[in-house]
């Protein structure tokens, strides 16, 4: 399935769960009015009559039994999208992870964050930021509202018993899960069950207020205290039947799901047996994908594979294991791997420079590449990595420079390669942005740009954004204060400089975005005829930027327009980044096929000559990210 159509599956999925939801909450209200019910018979000395009766079916009665549950489910699930606000880092909180260090010398987790790496540069998303769990199982989750603030989970029995090919299928099932917009769809699940949940624990309170209340004599007391005690019995097994249709429908859609992520990770990495070995893996560990956390339960449709040994049957969250593995390898005998013993995978070497050959992206990193049919058929290639796009990130990475990789991965030394990266060519302009940094930035950070500084003069052309998409989970670990130092820093950049580009405008709007962790809001929808004049700037600020001069760029711009029905003209002036922001912001809110027919004509501005730069490439990607397109790396090659 493509991006988009993926896309609007999930949304559709998630109108459908609401849907169901609604009827499951309808259902819990009709218990609870049977529940007061029986407890005003009770309470009439237990003999039902038409007077209880009468009492029951009073309209004021039904609706504000309706309104209370409404509240109860409404703020429950409020409570819980409001923890969960800040993304997928929250969920691996709950669940015992804890962040890798970006810079970890342990052998697994480099292993670990080197495979994340690959597949976030070769997909076109920002890398996520990755938490070990403390578990002896083989499992690993996506969690977030948007690729801005996913995480990757993965436990400590996986990455001691997957080999890099195994790890590396599990990591692409993951981030199928980011592509598809399933992240979304179950962090919104969550939410909605929780506040169902809440009914059973408003019944389980009753219940200990119950057992712990003081005994009072009388009747009258005793009959009360049972009522109660009815009423919490009665609470928990309206909130037990809420959660089990819950878990119903949320098994049912996640299946279907893992079957779709399966199958994605396949696509990209070319390699259905590192996904069918991890699988295998798991079917022949001592603890399978077990999780013994205490909040498992709740976030078990997140899981690679199952969590708890409960859920079977009708509530299973994943398919069985040698269904999966049938699908991978239809010729599969049955047979399962012995369990690897401690340290063994750890060691496995890694794979070669060469493997497998790609000679086609390997000069594509050191030259322009026809793009003529490749940006006819870009809409294809969103949020489609494939091998090749593996290969390329793993080649894109072996090219930067030792300090400038090691740099990425360290708190202040990350702050100071971003402001390398985004400071202008200009020698001029760069000495005016180094006067302005010196003013706001810390001292330490300072000392590691000027130590960065031959290198990142010997950077290669489309190594930019790579080293951008690298640096973004050691931002988001700033705190707030050192992250308005240096958000601050950033704005003194694009203020000092003289003659900011197109790529300098969208790396910088990548990390301003990408650092803060937070989805990017695109607001209602517009039409293309309402974006006419936001579309028209942006496409004629590209190319100006993939042109000399501005009566080839004029032509750029008119074959970028054959793909569009544009009525505002190329404007020659070069954008103001404030304009430029503008103009994005506003084809953010196209609809998804607006946006693909935007796509195209963005292609069209820097392949009308035949030939994309890797500047251009990288220029293409950045700018698609903040349209929420994720662009693989080699898709214009």
């Amino acid at each position: 399935m493509d991006f988009f159509g993926a896309q609007e599956q999930a949304r559709r999925l998630t109108l459908w769960l609401i849907m169901l939801l609604v009827i499951a909450v309808a259902g819990m209200i009709a218990a609870t009015v049977a529940v007061v019910a029986l407890a005003l018979v009770l309470l009439e000395g237990g003999q039902p009559g038409g007077v209880a009766l009468d009492r029951v079916l009073d309209p004021i009665l039904i609706a504000g039994i309706a309104l209370g549950v409404l509240l109860v489910v409404g703020m429950g699930s409020l409570a819980r999208h409001r923890q969960l606000r800040a993304g997928g880092s929250a969920v691996a909180e709950a669940l015992g992870g804890r962040a890798i260090n970006a810079d970890t010398r342990d052998p697994d987790e480099r292993r670990l964050l080197n495979v994340v790496e690959e597949m976030a540069i070769a997909s076109g998303l920002p890398v996520p930021s990755v938490y070990l769990l403390d578990e002896p199982g083989i499992n690993a989750f996506a969690a977030g509202h948007a690729p801005q603030d996913a995480a990757i989970g993965v436990t400590q029995g996986a990455i001691r018993s997957l080999s890099r090919d195994e790890l590396q299928g599990v990591i692409a099932h993951e981030f199928s899960h980011v592509l598809h917009g399933d992240m979304r769809l179950n962090m919104r699940l969550i939410a909605l069950l929780y506040g169902i949940l809440v009914i059973g624990l408003v019944g389980r309170m009753l219940l200990r207020a119950t057992a712990t209340r003081r005994m009072v004599r009388g009747s009258r007391q005793n009959n009360g205290k049972a009522v109660l005690l009815g009423a919490g019995l009665a609470l928990m097994l309206v909130g037990f039947v809420g959660t089990l249709c819950g878990n119903l429908i949320k098994a049912a859609v996640s299946r279907q799901r893992e079957f779709l992520a399966d199958a994605s990770a396949v696509q990209y990495t070319r390699n259905p047996e590192g996904l069918a070995g991890a699988l295998k893996r798991v079917a022949a560990h001592a603890q399978g994908s077990e999780l013994r956390s205490s909040r498992a339960e709740e976030f078990s449709h997140l899981y690679f594979s199952r969590g708890l040994p409960s859920l079977r049957g009708l509530t299973a969250t994943h398919p069985p294991l040698d269904t999966r593995i049938r699908r991978l390898e239809p010729e599969w005998d049955g047979e399962l791997p012995e369990p690897r013993r401690e340290g063994e995978a750890a060691s496995q070497p890694a794979e070669p420079a060469d493997e497998p050959p790609v000679q086609a992206a390997r000069t594509a990193a050191l030259a322009g590449v026809a793009a003529s049919s490749a940006a006819s058929n870009l809409s294809q290639r969103v949020g489609e990595p494939g091998s090749d796009d593996l290969a390329q990130a793993l080649r894109t990475l072996e090219g930067i420079d030792t300090a400038l990789l090691e740099a990425a991965h360290d708190p202040y030394a990350a702050r100071a390669l971003v402001y390398g990266v985004l400071m202008g060519a200009d020698p001029e302009s760069r000495a005016c942005q180094r006067e302005a940094l010196v003013e706001a930035a810390l001292p330490e950070v300072m000392a590691e740009l000027d130590r960065l500084e031959a290198p990142l003069a010997e950077m290669a052309p489309g190594q930019r954004l790579a080293l951008i998409e690298l640096c973004l989970p050691v931002l988001r670990q700033q705190s707030v204060a050192q992250y308005a130092r240096f958000h601050d820093c950033l704005q003194r950049l694009m203020a000092t400089e003289r003659n900011p580009g197109a790529l300098q405008w969208a790396l910088h709007r990548l990390v301003i975005a990408g650092s803060a962790g937070k989805p990017l809001r695109a607001g209602h929808r517009l039409a293309l005829a309402q974006a006419d004049a936001a579309v028209a700037r942006l496409l004629s600020s590209l190319a100006l930027a993939g042109s000399g001069e501005a009566s080839e760029a004029g032509e750029a711009f008119r074959k970028a327009a054959e793909q569009l029905p544009l009525s505002t003209p190329f404007v020659a002036q070069p954008a103001t980044p404030a304009e430029l922001d503008w103009a994005l912001d506003r084809c953010a809110r196209l609809s998804d096929q607006e946006r693909t027919r935007l796509l195209q004509a963005m292609a069209q501005c820097f392949a009308h000559d035949g030939q994309v730069s890797p500047r251009e490439a990288e220029l293409l990607r950045a700018v698609a990210w903040s349209l929420g397109c994720p662009l693989p790396v080699t898709a214009l090659h």
